[in-house]
């Protein structure tokens, strides 16, 4: 389940990347639900930050999720 909100632009293209990001952080964990905890974790790391300064928001995204995965091997 997701916690964002569909009226939210961020949430939208958040939830664009999501199944992607949570098969990166699947492939470096091996657990389904450690992955779903990281994309989550990226999600509230994305939900602080100032979304004006990202220019590569999958990019992001994707380095956010492999630093989290990489904290929990």
């Amino acid at each position: 389940m997701s916690d964002t909100s569909p009226a939210d632009p961020t949430a939208k293209e958040f939830e664009a990347h999501r199944d992607r990001l949570r098969a990166v952080a699947h492939r470096m964990l091996g657990s389904h639900a450690d992955a779903e905890d990281v994309v989550q974790e990226a999600w509230l790391r994305l939900s602080r930050q100032d979304t004006a300064t990202i220019h590569n928001l999958g990019g992001w995204l994707t380095t956010v999720v492999g630093r989290i995965s990489l904290d929990l091997l």
